[in-house]
């Protein structure tokens, strides 16, 4: 009855096959890679990308780019060993499961909650936001009393509630209105780089690191870097500093490509396909972020960078405010792409967790004409609409920031234990110079999860508070390693939907 108690592999995998626990295999390599930029190239370069540099880093925001690819890089190595030996929904939690034990695999699984269904809302609305920026363009109003910052934010609320049916249809389904959306958003993003290019003023880009200053947000304990606080830093932005904070925030850019892995117990070929789609996917954002970090910063003086809808506002700033309305309608289909993968990774998540028990087992049930856990998906489709219409969300991306950390930091450890306890088992992807990279991964996120504000990491640690409540009140006794059938337990039987 120990909360370090772990599922053998082999216990995982053969759980995947029961009938009505069971999820269609449909996705290819292609699907998988699409799947993550789909979800990865969203409102972290279309938003966060701007702030970042008038705030942080300034045109040096390119390095904190690259700081953070370096960082998911060697996350997305880790995730792909994973990915390829156990796959089964779930991501970081079902892989942790089979390494560090059911506490930290429910501590992983909690952060995945914080990470996609948060994210999901934040993003519905800068999805709103732009909506109203393009229809805008078009001479078209959205009433104030519905629009984007009012009390009801109504198009986020339907954006999702929409995007909840279609995912509830069907994974396949799903995928093919995000393959035309996703192309649709990388054609924009390469407009901004190759039509931004001819507006470049060298000249914006000295100094390129600038010196680093006291700011307003710097200079409160609550919102500077956690890390300047600890050692007693004087909080400042930019400079190397800045460069440092600023990877902490556009790290929100690069959210998503471990939503790959949560389909694992999708794809056709998962010992193939999932390594491809997970490091396909990141290595194409990677290249597209620095570009256009590249093109905004020389377009604009960095100081002059809007906070919202940076991408759209550089090209009015310029005399071209046309190009802004096509950048605004590929940001509307950009971030409605984010919102759908999201949703499905939280569903998974979820139906991973009640699979286990450590959650109600009947909200795990898939329908068998789709393939789907559809009770998950309508209950999470709910939520997430809910919090994007009534919740004034602002800067939350910090704490979606720290829970994304947290499951790359233990995955990163579970590798070299999983290598250890098992050497036996068949790994089609290694992580390469096993055990110093992984090391290595875990240490650049502990560290970049220092450089956020203290502010976040206590409403993390209430987060998680919350999280070990749930788990110790419900989850322990109820685990399927506690040895208790569900019927026996205080859950409802009930038939697949």
């Amino acid at each position: 009855m120990s909360v370090m108690r772990t599922k053998t592999i082999e216990q995982t995998i053969r759980e995947g096959d029961e009938p009505e626990y069971q999820l269609k295999k449909k996705l290819t390599a292609l699907d998988l890679t699409v799947f993550g930029v789909g979800v990865v190239i969203g409102a972290g370069v279309f938003t966060v990308a701007g702030r970042a540099a008038a705030t942080l880093a300034g045109p040096a925001i390119i390095l904190s780019f690259i700081v953070a690819a370096v960082c998911c890089a060697l996350a997305a190595l880790c995730y792909a060993e994973f990915a390829s030996a156990i796959p089964v929904s779930g991501s970081a939690y079902t892989f942790s499961y089979a390494s560090l034990g059911e506490i930290v695999a429910w501590i992983i699984g909690w952060d995945l909650l914080l990470e996609l269904m948060l994210g999901a809302s934040v993003v519905a609305q800068g999805w709103s936001a732009y909506l109203g920026v393009f229809l805008g363009r078009l001479n078209i109003d959205i009433p104030a009393s519905i629009a984007y910052g009012s009390h009801f934010d109504l198009p986020a609320f339907l954006l999702v509630a929409v995007l909840t049916v279609l995912v509830t249809i069907g994974i396949q389904e799903s995928m093919r209105v995000n393959m035309v959306l996703v192309a649709l958003k990388v054609f924009i993003v390469l407009f901004v780089i190759f039509a931004g290019i001819g507006y470049i003023n060298a000249d914006n880009y000295s100094p390129f690191i600038p010196p680093a200053e006291t700011t307003a947000e710097t200079h409160s304990v609550w919102t500077a870097p956690l890390i300047q606080s600890i050692f007693g830093m004087e909080p400042s932005a930019f400079g190397v500093g800045g460069i440092l904070a600023g990877a902490s925030l556009v790290f929100f850019a690069y959210i998503g490509f471990d939503v790959v892995a949560t389909t694992a117990e999708e794809a056709k070929n998962p010992a193939r396909d999932l390594p491809r789609g997970i490091i396909g996917s990141l290595i194409i954002c990677t290249i597209l972020y620095c570009a256009v970090a590249l093109v905004m910063t020389g377009m604009v003086s960095y100081r002059d960078l809007s906070a919202e809808a940076s991408l759209a506002q550089v090209f009015v700033d310029v005399g071209k405010p046309h190009y802004a309305t096509l950048i605004a309608a590929g940001a509307v289909a950009g971030l409605t792409t984010v919102v759908m993968t999201l949703l499905i990774g939280t569903s998974r998540v979820i139906f991973a967790m009640s699979r286990d028990w450590l959650l109600p087992a009947w909200l795990g049930k898939t329908n068998p004409k789709t393939g789907t856990p559809v009770k998950i998906t309508i209950i999470v489709g709910t939520v997430v609409a809910l919090t994007a219409a009534l919740t004034p969300i602002g800067k939350l991306e910090y704490m979606i920031n720290i829970g994304t950390l947290t499951a790359f930091f233990l995955v990163s450890l579970a590798v070299p234990v999983l290598r250890k306890r098992r050497p036996d088992f068949n790994r089609p992807f290694k992580v390469p110079f096993s055990p110093f990279l992984p090391w290595l991964s875990a240490l650049i996120c502990a560290y970049l999860m220092l450089t956020l504000p203290l502010e976040t990491w206590i409403r993390f640690i209430i987060w998680m508070a919350l999280g070990f409540l749930i788990y110790f009140v419900y989850g322990y006794k109820r685990s399927r390693l506690a040895g208790r059938d569900p019927q026996d337990s205080g859950i409802p039987s009930m038939t697949s939907t």
